[in-house]
């Protein structure tokens, strides 16, 4: 029954591969040296790309690429080499999170597969059935799904892989900026600092870490998986050491295969003071953890162990053979194993003086198959009489039958692409506009808000829950928000037929459900940040998808926003508090309780950080300092847009923030930021 759900390994350097194969991983992935999510793991060349193609495609095992960061415009040329490279090596699939990395992979390598990263946030059956539609072979959920959420995606067609193992980020992937604003060290560029496992709290304490949750482990659900129809079980872990990559696999092989898995060993090797399964099971209590003391100390007993359980080569293959041994001819062996055979010739058998050949003896000497993948699976034997050869010609021949069978089984299961001479400057001829004046797009957390800013928006951007009754705003200047995280998809879209009904026509596009959803109901599509637009590629898609105008990044700086060529009105948040994180279990119901709630955690330095709760259904955590860009109106002429993010100010505050940037006077607030635009990610 689940036999045919992949075990999918990672790997981080080229020992934790080994490690992985050898414990029956039936996939591997790694990430280059450039362009990897978790680009503080060691990582690999392309000399070591190849090394590990090779190695897995001996085993009958898939790699695959990870290339899930967002790339800026100058570093096109760079990522177009490295993926033809990869093509070239016959890597399996890419696994991607930028839109316009995506582009620019089929263009390169048009018949490449792709699998979208879990850092796309695709959470819902609307955006599967996008994925789907664009060609993507393979999604990776959010890991905040419940089994439900899970087997509805499933029901698309789409190839499913959901992680079962390894640790959990607090918040959904794709959508935390908590490392990036703080220290300039972008998830989506893969260089995260954790800043969430450090200490934070809903009511002072400088030891509580609030945004630290256990490891997730889904081992004892492996039965269900199975039965909702996930093809692929896929253990976190690229920046862990190869005795934590084996252990997982074993375990994780176990329970496919209905034995019980060893969760003491997994826990000794690496845990924050257990496991949860809470997003499956939909009992999201008791789902926070930190490393422990015991943790750590437990690890020193079980590593050599584990070492040992990896130290030599899995067999994966019979390996038969034929012999032919004749007078006066070349003796004549043949390799079979997994579908393929080789002959190879060696040295003429010599009159025997002594001990003649026979079965007996080949077979003792053919089945000497010591450091290989190959155990010894049968000899078929034709020997004429009175014949010899010293076991240095037969090693020999064995030697080189084992060698071209290797070869073949590995070019029998390295794919082939074509490849183009794909130039990444294909924007050169389309010269930059002037963006002067710059529109207003005010983002109001409710009705009133909205009245205020009215007389200064362009367009005014309202929750959902506030579009059924906009009083005297005109509807067409209204675009409407809906929820970040989508928890009852089919709720949400009746939401937005009601509105339709009422006049709005403009949706903000904040995942890829909602291109989906947005296109079937006929709205005006706009795209939000968290489609994590970061360079031309990504915004030429964007109108290939339909939309209208993207709102950028805000881990672009200034001066990437100015290299960009775009045939689509582009935006950029120029002041607010910006959302660090989306998270679907709060920090503060978890440490005080929603009774208690002051609706913010502080850092260990005092820092406080607004928690803003939506409907119990999901949290956003809120930046500290307020980005402030409205003295720098003269340098964000390279926009067609700016959006303001109103959190919690009153009506004077408001007229204040839009007057500044309407009349060109100014009123920095105290704890104001410049966000990204100057320093930037790294």
């Amino acid at each position: 029954m689940t036999a045919k759900m992949e075990i999918l390994a990672p790997a981080g350097s080229m020992e934790s591969l080994v490690a992985a194969l050898r414990s029956g991983a039936d996939a591997v992935y790694i990430g280059g040296k450039a362009f990897s999510a978790r680009s503080s793991a060691s990582n690999f060349s392309i000399d070591e790309i190849n090394e590990a193609a090779e190695l897995c495609h001996l085993y009958g095992a898939k790699l695959y690429l990870a290339v899930n960061t967002v790339i800026t415009d100058n570093e096109a040329d760079d990522f177009c080499r490295f993926i033809r490279a990869a093509a070239e090596i016959g890597i399996d699939a890419y696994i991607v999170q930028d839109m316009g990395c995506a582009m620019l992979i089929r263009k390169n390598v048009p018949d490449a597969v792709l699998h979208a990263s879990t850092q796309m946030s695709v959470h819902t059956v609307k955006g599967a059935e996008f994925l789907k539609k664009l060609g993507f072979a393979r999604v990776v959920p959010a890991r905040e799904l419940s089994r439900k959420n899970i087997a509805d995606i499933v029901s698309t067609g789409l190839e499913v892989e959901v992680f079962v193992h390894g640790a959990l980020c607090m918040s959904v992937s794709g959508q935390c900026y908590m490392s990036a604003l703080i220290g300039s060290r972008s998830a989506n560029r893969g260089g995260c600092a954790q800043a969430c496992r450090l200490p934070f709290s809903a009511c002072g304490s400088s030891q509580f870490c609030a945004l630290s949750l256990k490891d997730l482990s889904l081992l004892n659900h492996i039965d269900e998986l199975a039965e909702i129809g996930v093809c692929s079980l896929k253990i976190e872990g690229r920046m862990k050491r190869p005795e934590y990559v084996a252990s997982a696999t074993q375990a994780l092989k176990s329970a496919i295969n209905n034995i019980s898995p060893d969760m003491i060993t997994l826990r000794s090797v690496f845990s924050r003071d257990g496991f949860t399964d809470g997003y499956f099971t939909s009992d999201m209590r008791n789902m926070f953890g930190t490393r422990q003391k015991s943790d750590i100390t437990s690890a020193k007993d079980v590593l050599p162990v584990i070492r040992q359980s990896y130290n030599k080569v899995r067999k994966a293959y019979e390996l038969s053979f034929k012999a032919e041994i004749k007078a006066d001819s070349k003796a004549k062996l043949t390799a079979f194993a997994d579908g393929v055979s080789a002959e190879v010739y060696g040295d003429v058998p010599q009159t025997a003086i002594n001990r003649t050949i026979d079965k007996a003896y080949l077979e003792k000497q053919l089945s000497k198959l010591g450091d290989t993948v190959f155990e010894f699976g049968g000899l078929e034997a034709e020997i004429d009489d009175g014949l010899m050869l010293p076991a240095s010609s037969l090693n020999e021949i064995r030697r080189c039958a084992v060698e071209k069978i290797q070869s073949l089984i590995i070019e029998k299961n390295t794919p082939k692409y074509a490849l183009t001479d794909f130039s990444a400057d294909i924007f050169s001829d389309y010269s930059k506009k002037s963006r002067r004046p710059l529109s207003l797009y005010v983002s109001c957390r409710s009705i009133k808000q909205a009245e205020i800013a009215d007389k200064y928006a362009d367009m005014l951007i309202l929750p959902l829950s506030e579009c059924y009754d906009t009083g005297n705003i005109c509807p067409d200047k209204i675009i409407a928000e809906p929820p970040r995280f989508i928890i009852d998809e089919a709720d949400v879209i009746s939401s937005l037929e009601n509105i339709k009904k009422c006049g709005i026509s403009h949706l903000l596009c904040v995942n890829y459900a909602y291109i989906e959803i947005g296109k079937e109901l006929g709205f005006t599509l706009h795209g939000g940040f968290g489609l994590n637009i970061c360079n031309s590629y990504s915004i030429a898609a964007s109108k290939e998808f339909g939309l209208s105008d993207v709102t950028l990044s805000f881990e672009l700086k200034l001066s990437h926003i100015n290299r960009l060529h775009s045939q689509l009105p582009i935006g950029a948040v120029i002041y607010g508090r910006l959302p660090l994180m989306l998270l679907r279990n709060c920090p503060v119901k978890n440490e005080i309780s929603c009774k208690n709630c002051k609706k913010q955690i502080t850092d260990r330095t005092g820092h406080s950080f607004p928690v803003r709760c939506n409907n119990k259904e999901y949290v956003e955590i809120l930046n500290s300092d307020i980005l402030y860009m409205s003295d720098k109106y003269n340098e964000l002429s390279i926009l067609d847009f700016g959006v303001v993010m109103l959190d919690e100010e009153n009506d004077a505050q408001i007229n204040q923030i839009l007057g500044d940037l309407t009349s060109q006077s100014f009123h920095l607030p105290q704890n104001k930021t410049r966000g990204l635009f100057y320093r930037g990610i790294e």
